[in-house]
C-alpha cells in the first residue's frame, strides 16, 4: 500500500491491485494540492459536508463512475447532483472490492453549501480502513475524545491520519494524546497550513511522540510512504 498526501486533508490509499481510494477530495481552490480534477479514483470517502473537505466530490464520482462514501445526508446531496453514492452510517460498515470500511464518529460540525445557504448535512465522521493487510485510520475533522482509546484496543492501527491544525480540531498537543490512545503505528499530520487560522508546526507532534511515528508529508516529491 502506498500512502500519498495531496495537501490539506485530502489522502489517498494506492493498493496493491491498482485500486486508488481518496480521502476529502478538496482539490479546486487547494493552494496545497498536488493533483487536479482529472485525476483517477476508484472510491472516495467524504467525512463531512464543509467544502475543504467534500470540495471535488461530485467531479470525481461523475468523471471516474467512482462511489462517495458518506452518511446518508451528504449522499442525498451528491445523488441529487448525479453522483454515484455508497451511504454508510456512523458505526456502520460495508465490505466493499478493495476489503472492510467502517464509519467511525468524529467531533465536528456538518453543513453543506447550497445555492449560498447552510445545509444540514448530517454528522462528521471518520474512517477504517481495512485493505492490503493493513488497517488504517482516518479521523476526519475532529477533536481528541475518549472513544479514541476503544478505537485503539478494538483495532490494531498500522497508519492514522490526524488533524493538527487547531481552532477548528485538535491542535498538535490533542493529537499527541490522540495518537496514544489509538496505539498507532504511525500518525500523519493533515489540516494544517492550509488557511492562516490553521497555521501549526507539526514538528510539535513529533516532539510529543515516540522517534519514527509521526510521518510528516507534503504534496509532491515528499509526499508518500509505503507500508
Amino acid at each position: 500500500m502506498k500512502i500519498i498526501y495531496h495537501g490539506h486533508s485530502c489522502v489517498e490509499l494506492q493498493l496493491q491491485n491498482g485500486l486508488h481510494l481518496i480521502f476529502d477530495p478538496f482539490i479546486t481552490n487547494n493552494p496545497q494540492t498536488d493533483i487536479t480534477v482529472d485525476y483517477p479514483v476508484d472510491f472516495i470517502f467524504v467525512s463531512h459536508g464543509h467544502s475543504h473537505h467534500n470540495g471535488d466530490m461530485i467531479t470525481l464520482s461523475k468523471k471516474n463512475k467512482a462511489p462517495i462514501i458518506a452518511v446518508p445526508e451528504l449522499t442525498y446531496y451528491a445523488e441529487k447532483e448525479s453522483a454515484i453514492t455508497y451511504p454508510i452510517n456512523l458505526g456502520g460498515s460495508a465490505n466493499l472490492p478493495f476489503g472492510f470500511v467502517k464509519m467511525m464518529h468524529a467531533q465536528h460540525s456538518s453543513s453543506i453549501n447550497v445555492d449560498g445557504k447552510l445545509k444540514y448535512a448530517g454528522d462528521a465522521a471518520g474512517f477504517l480502513i481495512k485493505a492490503d493487510n493493513k488497517t488504517i485510520f482516518f479521523a476526519g475533522d475532529t477533536s481528541n475524545f475518549g472513544d479514541m482509546a476503544i478505537f485503539g484496543k478494538a483495532f490494531d492501527i498500522d497508519v492514522a491520519f490526524l488533524p493538527i491544525g487547531g481552532r477548528f480540531t485538535m491542535g498538535p498537543a490533542e493529537a499527541a494524546i490522540c495518537a496514544t490512545r489509538l496505539n498507532s503505528k504511525y500518525v500523519v499530520p493533515i489540516h494544517y497550513n492550509t488557511f492562516p487560522e490553521i497555521q501549526q508546526n507539526p514538528d510539535d507532534l513529533v516532539t510529543k511522540l515516540p522517534q519514527g511515528v509521526v510521518k510528516i508529508l507534503t504534496p509532491g516529491q515528499n509526499g508518500t510512504f509505503d507500508i
